[in-house]
């Protein structure tokens, strides 16, 4: 395998771990709530009280795993912060690709 495609594969399998983050609505809404404020691991599980703690620390492993949410120990606490290079990257490659491609679509449509 080439570098250029070992490359191209490791980017799909870092993309295929943010696309599986962004899957859940609850990890969706817990990505809303770091990208207003840093908060530690205590008062994220206190934001999603409808589900128990251990639930929200898994959906948490998952969100660090994409490289979406970074934590750092301050004493006994452990800030947690958005990390949004991962959805910019998705959005350069993916979104934004499509939403250029629809623009000249409906350019042509018009001429």
């Amino acid at each position: 395998m080439t570098d250029a495609a070992r490359k191209g594969s490791d980017d799909d399998l870092v993309d295929d771990l943010v696309f599986k983050a962004l899957a859940a609505p609850l990890r969706r809404r817990m990505l809303d709530a770091l990208k207003d404020e840093s908060l530690t691991t205590g008062a994220l599980c206190a934001r999603f009280s409808e589900v128990d703690r251990t639930t929200v620390l898994q959906h948490l492993r998952v969100l660090e795993r994409a490289e979406l949410v970074t934590g750092r120990r301050i004493g006994r606490e452990r800030h947690l912060a958005l990390a949004p290079l991962p959805i910019k990257r998705l959005h350069d490659r993916w979104i934004g690709e499509y939403a250029r491609a629809a623009v000249d679509l409906l350019e042509r449509l018009n001429d």
